[in-house]
C-alpha cells in the first residue's frame, strides 16, 4: 500500500526479498491548467529497490514526437521531467507516470488542461461586483515606479528584468551596473505579482469602459481591417474585443488571465461510492461564477442524465452528480474556475451491497468525505466578506469625491489610426469640453482592439465616458477625453492615466438580471436592485417596451417583473433601464415532461403487498410531445413480458408487476424525456413474505450450573415485517421429547435457567412476524455447567507508583469457566515476606481491571496478584507481578557513555557502552536501553528492540551489505528516556579488514581425471571485504566451457564433460584492498594407454637379452606415462616383473639361462592405468629330454571391439526427501563408450548439482539432497563408434527428511 494517495501500486511476487521494495511515488505530478502556447511541465520523484525505471503515456495518444514531448530525469534532485513544448488543446488528455521494477509497478495519473484561444469573462463583468469595485478604486501602484540599486529610478531596467529569461538576469545587471543580484532577485518577484494585479485592473477596466459604447466601433469595413488600428498596452492586449447583446464579452489575453484571482475556499474532495449509488463533489469559491468547467478523466462534462452540474444562487457553490456509479465511472474528476483548478479521485467500489432479502438496496448519494460539510455557511461568510470591502471601497471613493482629494493619475496609451500614440487623460477641474492640439484632428478616439480607428462618442454624442458601477453594469460619468495631436512632440510614459476628478457616479445596479429558465404555465421572475429607492425604470423586451400582460413592481430599490403563466412567446431578451444604465437577461421558456405534485406525491408512497399479489404504478405527466417513457426496477430497465406489463400513453403511464415474489422488493423508477429536458419519480416496491429462518449457530454466552444463556443472530430476511417473538422448544440430549418453553420477546437471545448441572440440551427456535412463523433453526447441544472454576488472570501490570498509591491494571484470564466473571481479588505482599495480604474485602469485589492500591508504605517494595471470581467461585491466582516501590516517580537516566562499535559483519554489528552515571534529583538509574539506526540516506529513526534490555552491549542484525548506518543508544526507566547518544561516525556493514588467506589445509595440488568425467575444485578462503576471485589455466584466464561459482567463503571451478586439452596447471587469484593469495593445481585429464607397439630380443651379451619396442601412441602427449616389462621363464608357470617405471623403449634382461624359452611382454602405464601387453617373439630353445613333439596352435588376433551395451541396468529409486541418493549401472563397449546423463530429457553432465563418474565401466550419479525439483525419469547413454545404447529410471520423491541417512 502506497503511502501516497491516489498512487496504484502492483505487486508482482508474493513475498519480497528481504531489503527489496516495490516502486513507490514519494512527489507525484500534479495537475495543470495552462495557457495555450505555453510550457507543461510534470515532475515526480520515485523510490524503489532496485531503482525503477520511468516512463509517460498518455490516454489519447502517445508522446514519441520528441520535438513536443521531451522526457528526463535530473540527478541533482531525483526528479523525473516530463516537459511538453508549446501545449495546444490536442494535449488535453490524461498523462499517467509508470514506475517498475523486477517487483511490481506503481502508477500515478494526472490532468493536463489547456485553455484554448479566447478566455470568457462574462460572468465577471455582470456577477462579480468585488472585481469591479477595484476600477473605481485605482491606487497609485499602477505607476511603474522602479529604483536601480543606487536609488536612481530606471525604468528600462525593470522592464529588461520583466520580459527576460531567468538565465539573462545576470547579464543585464551587469549591463546596467547592478551588483546586488539577491536583493533584485527578491524585488523582482514583487514586481511580477504587482504587474499581474495592475493588468487585471486594467484590462478590466478597459473591457467595461467598452461596454456602454462609449467608444463604439466604426461600422466602415476599411477601418475594421486597417492594420494600423491594432490597440496596445505595456502588458496587455485584447484582440478582437466585440460587444454582444448581453453584455457578455470576449478577448485574447496575453501573458494573464482575467480570472486569476479566482480561487477555490474549499476544494472538491476524494469521494468513494458503491457501484450503482450516486457520487457528488463539492466545491466553494472566493468569488460568484455562474459557471465553472467540470473534467472527468480528460474530457469536459455536460449537465444531463449521468452529470448534473448546478450552481447556488449566490454563484459560490458549484456541484457535480455523478448518477448510477459504475466501474467505469471511476478516475480523476477536476473542477476549473478561470486558470484555477484542483482535482479529486472518484473511487468506485465493486462489491454490491444487499438488503436482508437479498435484493441491491436503494441508491443513495455519496459526499466526498464521507461527511457533508456546511458549505453555505462558508459561502455566506465569504459572501459577507467580500460586500464589505464593497462597501468600505465605495465609502472611500465617495469620501474622496465629497472632499475633492482623488488626485490619481493614469494614462492609458493606444495606437491611432495612423501608427502614432495619442493620450487618452481625464481633464482638470476646469476642463468641460473636448479639446484637440491638432487643428485637424476631430474628437475622436482609438479603442482597445483590432477594430480599426473608431470615433469618440457614446450614444448621446456628448464626448462622456461611461465607467462601471459597483453592480457590473455600465453606467456614464461625466469623464472627457483628451486627444494629442500626434504631430506634438511631448509624449507621455505608456501605462498612465491620470484622475483629477471624479465626479458622482449617480444611481447604481446592486446587482443586475440573471439569465432565467422557465418552464410553461409556470411563473418566470426577473429581478434586479439600484443603489436608490427613488429612481423609477423602465422594463424591454426584444428592444420594446413591455405591456400590461406583466407584472411589474417596485419595492424600494428593488424591481421586478413577473411573468405568471409563461408561453413560448414570453422567450427573448430582457432589458431594464434607469438613469441612464440598464442590464439584459434571457428568459428561456422550456415545456419538459413534468408530473402532477399530487400524482407525484402519490407515486411515491410505497406499495406494499403480499406474496403473489399484483402490483400496480401509474403515473400522469405532461409536457412536450413526443416523450420517451422507460421503467425500472433496481437500476434495469423494465420489458413487457409474462409477470411484466407497460402501458404507454401520451399523459400517463401503468406499471403492472404480477405473482410478486419477495426478491421482487426495490425500487421502481420511471423516467421521461424529452427534447426539452427529462424527470424521474421514484417508489419502493415492499413484498411482504413469512420470515427465513433464524441465523446459527447458537452462541453460549454462559453455562453454569445455575443456568445456560446463549444467543443467535436474526432471520437474514424478517419478510418486510419486524420480528416480534420467538417461539422456543428445548429437547434434553437422549431423549425422544422436546419441551416447548413458549413464546419470548423478539431479542435473539435467552437464559434457561430449569437445568440440571452436568446435562446437555438442544433448542428449536422459530421467528414469528405479522405475516407468520418461519421455519425452525436447531441449535448444537449446549451443556449446563459444573462447578468450574475460572483461570488465573494475566500477572497485573504497574501503571503508575507513587509515595502512597500504587495504580496496577490486569488482563481477564482466557478461561472464565464457563460462567461470567463476577469480579477480582488483589492480594499484595512486601518484598522478603511470605504472607499475602488481601487489599480488598470479599464482599467488595474489583469489578473493574484496575485499581488503586493506597494502603502502602513509602520506600517499601510490593508485589502483587490478583484472583477471578465466577458463579462457582475464586478461581486460581495469577502469577506476581514485578516488584515496585511506592514511591514518586523517577528522572529520566543520563546519556550512556562510551558507545563504540566492537564487531562488524556484512550483515550484524555489535555495540557496546557504559551505564549512565545516577545522581540524585537530576537523573535516575537507568533499567534499561534501546538501540536505534537508521540508514545514511534516510531520516526516520527505526528502534532495534521493541522492549528495553538490560545488558549493555547490543547486536543489530538484518543489515543491508555495505550499506552505511548511524547508531544511537537510548537509556530508559520509569521516569522516561535519556537523551539519544549517537556514535560521531557511521557504521559500514562489513566485517573488519581481512587480506585473503586459504582455510583448507587438505586443498590437493595434483588431480588426475578421466577424460569423459568432471573436473571440480572447490578453494575455500576468508577475506574482508569481499574479494575478487580469478580463475588462470596456465597463466591464463579460463574459457567459458569452464564453470566459476563464488560465495563469500568458497570458490568452485567445474568443467563438466573434460578432455585432454583441459590438462593444465589451474591458479585461483583472491583479491582484496587488504591483499591478496593465490593457490595451483595442476590437472590431468587421461585414459587407459594404449600397448605399446611390437617387441623385438636382441643378444649383445650373453646371458642377456635387450628388449626393444615401439613407443605407445599416447606417448607424445602424456608426459607422465611409462613402461613395465614382464618375463616368462618356460620352467615357471608365472609372470614376473622385471623393470618398471621405464621412460625409454628398450631394457636388457640379465640371467638368461641356455635351454630355456622366454617370453616377454611389455605394458603402458600412466597414472589412470595401464594399457593391454606387447608380447615379444619367444626366445631361446628348451633342452630336449624326449622324442616329444609339441605343435603350438597358430595364434591368431581376436577382434575386441563392441557395440555398447548395460551389463547390469539402472533400478527404480524412491527417496525420502532430504536425503542421498546413489544410480549406478554397469556398461561395456569397445572403444570406451561416452556416458551422459540426462533428467526429464535434460542433460545433467554441467548440472553442479549431480557428480557423475565412470569407473572401468561402472557409471554412477550422486544426489546429495533429494527434493521435490529431482523427481521425474532419469537416462544414461553410452555410445561409441560403433553404436548407442541407453538405459532409465524414476526417481520419486516422499516423506520428510528424517535425522538419518540412506544409501539407495
Amino acid at each position: 500500500i502506497s503511502k501516497t494517495p491516489g498512487v496504484m501500486i502492483t505487486q508482482y511476487v508474493m513475498n519480497l526479498p528481504e531489503g527489496k521494495s516495490t516502486p513507490d511515488f514519494i512527489s507525484k505530478p500534479t495537475p495543470l491548467t495552462i495557457d495555450e502556447g505555453k510550457l507543461a511541465v510534470f515532475k515526480a520523484v520515485v523510490k524503489g529497490d532496485p531503482k525503477p525505471e520511468v516512463s509517460w503515456k498518455r490516454a489519447k495518444g502517445n508522446i514519441l514526437e520528441k520535438q513536443k514531448f521531451l522526457s528526463k530525469y535530473d540527478e541533482s534532485t531525483g526528479e523525473y521531467i516530463l516537459e511538453i513544448h508549446n501545449v495546444t488543446g490536442a494535449e488535453t488528455d490524461t498523462y499517467k507516470c509508470h514506475a517498475v521494477n523486477e517487483y511490481g509497478k506503481a502508477v500515478w495519473t494526472t490532468t493536463l488542461t489547456v485553455n484554448e484561444g479566447k478566455i470568457f469573462i462574462q460572468h465577471t463583468l455582470k456577477h462579480d461586483c468585488d472585481h469591479l469595485f477595484f476600477i473605481v478604486h485605482v491606487r497609485q501602484s499602477l505607476l511603474l515606479k522602479v529604483e536601480r540599486a543606487d536609488g536612481e529610478s530606471d525604468e528600462k531596467f525593470w522592464d529588461a528584468m520583466l520580459d527576460a529569461d531567468r538565465k539573462d538576469y545576470e547579464r543585464i545587471c551587469s549591463e546596467f551596473g547592478v551588483t546586488d543580484l539577491h536583493s533584485i532577485l527578491k524585488k523582482l518577484e514583487e514586481k511580477k505579482k504587482e504587474r499581474a494585479q495592475n493588468n487585471f485592473i486594467l484590462s478590466v477596466t478597459l473591457l467595461c469602459t467598452l461596454q456602454d459604447g462609449v467608444i463604439p466601433y466604426d461600422e466602415d469595413e476599411k477601418l475594421k481591417n486597417d492594420p494600423r488600428s491594432i490597440g496596445r498596452t505595456k502588458h496587455f492586449s485584447t484582440n478582437g474585443l466585440m460587444q454582444n447583446g448581453t453584455g457578455l464579452y470576449e478577448g485574447d489575453v496575453d501573458e494573464i488571465n482575467l480570472l486569476s484571482n479566482v480561487d477555490f475556499v474549499i476544494k472538491i474532495q476524494e469521494t468513494k461510492a458503491k457501484e450503482r449509488e450516486d457520487a457528488l463533489f463539492e466545491c466553494v469559491l472566493t468569488h460568484p461564477l455562474p459557471k465553472i468547467t467540470w473534467m472527468g478523466k480528460g474530457s469536459n462534462l455536460e449537465d444531463g442524465e449521468k452529470y448534473s452540474i448546478t450552481v447556488s444562487d449566490h454563484k459560490l457553490i458549484h456541484r457535480l452528480l455523478i448518477r448510477d456509479c459504475q466501474q467505469l465511472d471511476k478516475g480523476i474528476y477536476s473542477a476549473v474556475a478561470g486558470i484555477t483548478t484542483c482535482s479529486a479521485w472518484l473511487v468506485v467500489e465493486g462489491d454490491t451491497l444487499y438488503n436482508l432479502a437479498g435484493k441491491k438496496i436503494a441508491r443513495k448519494t455519496t459526499l466526498a468525505g464521507g461527511a457533508r460539510i456546511d458549505l453555505e455557511k462558508v459561502a455566506k461568510e465569504q459572501q459577507i466578506k467580500y460586500r464589505q470591502e464593497m462597501e468600505k471601497i465605495l465609502a472611500s471613493v465617495k469620501a474622496k469625491h465629497d472632499g475633492g482629494q482623488l488626485k490619481e493619475k493614469m494614462t492609458l496609451t493606444t495606437g491611432g489610426g495612423d501608427g502614432k500614440n495619442s493620450e487618452i487623460t481625464e481633464p482638470d477641474k476646469n476642463a468641460g469640453d473636448i479639446k484637440d492640439k491638432s487643428d485637424t484632428a476631430k474628437a475622436s478616439a482609438q479603442p482597445v482592439g483590432r477594430k480599426g480607428k473608431t470615433k469618440r462618442k457614446n450614444s448621446k454624442g456628448d464626448g462622456t465616458v461611461s465607467k462601471l458601477d459597483n453592480s457590473g453594469c455600465v453606467t456614464k460619468a461625466d469623464v472627457q477625453l483628451r486627444v494629442d495631436d500626434p504631430k506634438n512632440k511631448k509624449h507621455t510614459k505608456s501605462g498612465q492615466v491620470d484622475f483629477d476628478k471624479v465626479t458622482d457616479p449617480g444611481v447604481q445596479f446592486i446587482w443586475g438580471l440573471s439569465d432565467v429558465s422557465a418552464i410553461i404555465n409556470e411563473t418566470a421572475e426577473l429581478t434586479c436592485k439600484l443603489s436608490s429607492e427613488h429612481c423609477e425604470g423602465v422594463w424591454f423586451r426584444d428592444n420594446k417596451k413591455v405591456n400590461d400582460h406583466f407584472s411589474i413592481t417596485k419595492d424600494g430599490p428593488i424591481h421586478k417583473l413577473v411573468i405568471t403563466k409563461c408561453v413560448d412567446e414570453h422567450s427573448g431578451k430582457y432589458r431594464f433601464e434607469a438613469d441612464g444604465r440598464k442590464t439584459e437577461a434571457m428568459i428561456n421558456v422550456k415545456d419538459p415532461p413534468r408530473f402532477h405534485p399530487e400524482d407525484l406525491s402519490d407515486f411515491t408512497e410505497p406499495v406494499i403487498i403480499k406474496v403473489g399479489h399484483n402490483a400496480v404504478f401509474k403515473l400522469h405527466f405532461v409536457g412536450f410531445k413526443p416523450i420517451k417513457i422507460k421503467w425500472y426496477r433496481e437500476g434495469e430497465e423494465l420489458h413487457d413480458d409474462t409477470n411484466t406489463k407497460i402501458e404507454k400513453c401520451e399523459s400517463h403511464s401503468r406499471l403492472l408487476l404480477s405473482r410478486c415474489q419477495r426478491k421482487d422488493t426495490g425500487e421502481i423508477k420511471i423516467k421521461l424525456k424529452n427534447e426539452h429536458g427529462f424527470t424521474e419519480a421514484v417508489s419502493q416496491l415492499i413484498v411482504l413474505d413469512k420470515p427465513t429462518s433464524p441465523l446459527g449457530p447458537a452462541e453460549v454466552t454462559e453455562s453454569s450450573a445455575a443456568g445456560i444463556e446463549f444467543k443467535w443472530r436474526p432471520p437474514k430476511d424478517d419478510g418486510g415485517s419486524p420480528v416480534i417473538n420467538y417461539i422456543m422448544e428445548r429437547q434434553q440430549v437422549g431423549r425422544n421429547t422436546w419441551k416447548k418453553i413458549g413464546e419470548i420477546p423478539g431479542v435473539p437471545c435467552y437464559r434457561d435457567t430449569d437445568v440440571d448441572r452436568g446435562r446437555k440440551y438442544c433448542y428449536r427456535i422459530r421467528a414469528v412476524t405479522a405475516e407468520g412463523t418461519s421455519e425452525v433453526m436447531e441449535t448444537d447441544e449446549m451443556q449446563a455447567g459444573t462447578l468450574a472454576f475460572p483461570g488465573p488472570p494475566a500477572p497485573p501490570k504497574v501503571v503508575s507508583a507513587f509515595d502512597d498509591c500504587i495504580n496496577l491494571s490486569w488482563a481477564a484470564p482466557s478461561n472464565t469457566g464457563g460462567s461470567r466473571i463476577l469480579g477480582y481479588i488483589l492480594e499484595k505482599r512486601k518484598k522478603g515476606s511470605n504472607l499475602w495480604t488481601v487489599v480488598n474485602a470479599m464482599d467488595e469485589l474489583i469489578k473493574e481491571k484496575k485499581y488503586a492500591v493506597k494502603d502502602v508504605v513509602e520506600g517499601m517494595e510490593y508485589e502483587f496478584r490478583v484472583t477471578a471470581i465466577n458463579l462457582s467461585g475464586p478461581g486460581e491466582s495469577s502469577n506476581p507481578s514485578e516488584f515496585v516501590f511506592a514511591r514518586d516517580p523517577k528522572k529520566p537516566p543520563g546519556k550512556v557513555t562510551g558507545l563504540k562499535v566492537t564487531e562488524t559483519s556484512y550483515s550484524h554489528f555489535v555495540l557496546t557502552w557504559t551505564k549512565p552515571e545516577e545522581k540524585p534529583e537530576i537523573q535516575d538509574e537507568a533499567r534499561g536501553y534501546f538501540v536505534e539506526i537508521r540508514q545514511a540516506d534516510c531520516l526516520e529513526w527505526s528502534r532495534c528492540n521493541s522492549t528495553p534490555i538490560i545488558m549493555t552491549s547490543y547486536s543489530v542484525k538484518g543489515l543491508k551489505s555495505m550499506d552505511m548506518y548511524w547508531v544511537r543508544v537510548i537509556a530508559t526507566n520509569d521516569g522516561g528516556e535519556s537523551v539519544p547518544e549517537e556514535l560521531s561516525n557511521y557504521v559500514l556493514a562489513m566485517p573488519s579488514p581481512v587480506r585473503p588467506k586459504f582455510t583448507n589445509n587438505k586443498m590437493k595440488t595434483f588431480i588426475v581425471v578421466r577424460a569423459g568425467n568432471s573436473v571440480r575444485i572447490t578453494v575455500n578462503f576468508e577475506a574482508s571485504p569481499r574479494p575478487d576471485i580469478m580463475w588462470l589455466k596456465d597463466n591464463i584466464p579460463v574459457t567459458k566451457r569452464v564453470t566459476i561459482s563464488n560465495s563469500d567463503g568458497s570458490s568452485q571451478l567445474l568443467i563438466p564433460s573434460s578432455e585432454r586439452s583441459d590438462s593444465g596447471i589451474y591458479s585461483i587469484l583472491v583479491k582484496n584492498l587488504v591483499g591478496q593469495e593465490t593457490f595451483s593445481t595442476e590437472v590431468r585429464v587421461t585414459d587407459d594407454p594404449k600397448p605399446p607397439g611390437p617387441v623385438q630380443l636382441e643378444e649383445n651379451v650373453p646371458e642377456t637379452v635387450t628388449v626393444i619396442w615401439e613407443p605407445s601412441p599416447d606417448e607424445k602427449r602424456d608426459d607422465r606415462l611409462h613402461y613395465t616389462v614382464s618375463k616368462l621363464d618356460s620352467t615357471k608357470r608365472t609372470w614376473s616383473t622385471v623393470a618398471d617405471r621405464l621412460f625409454n623403449n628398450k631394457f636388457t634382461v640379465c640371467n638368461i639361462m641356455h635351454g630355456r624359452e622366454y617370453h616377454f611382454r611389455v605394458y603402458a602405464k600412466n597414472d589412470m592405468g595401464i594399457s593391454a601387453p606387447s608380447e615379444s617373439p619367444t626366445w631361446g630353445m628348451e633342452k630336449k629330454k624326449s622324442k616329444f613333439v609339441i605343435n603350438a596352435p597358430t595364434r591368431r588376433d581376436c577382434d575386441l571391439r563392441c557395440a555398447p551395451s548395460f551389463i547390469v541396468p539402472l533400478k527404480l529409486h524412491s527417496a525420502p526427501k532430504g536425503y542421498e541418493c546413489h544410480m549406478s549401472c554397469a556398461v561395456k563397449g569397445n572403444p570406451t563408450p561416452r556416458i551422459t546423463w540426462y533428467r526429464n530429457h535434460v542433460s545433467l553432465n554441467t548440472n553442479t548439482n549431480y557428480y557423475t563418474s565412470n569407473t572401468c565401466g561402472v557409471c554412477s550419479m550422486l544426489i546429495l539432497r533429494v527434493g521435490p525439483k529431482d523427481m521425474g525419469e532419469y537416462t544414461i547413454t553410452a555410445e561409441n563408434s560403433l553404436g548407442r545404447a541407453e538405459c532409465s529410471t524414476v526417481l520419486s520423491v516422499q516423506g520428510e527428511r528424517k535425522h538419518s541417512h540412506t544409501d539407495i
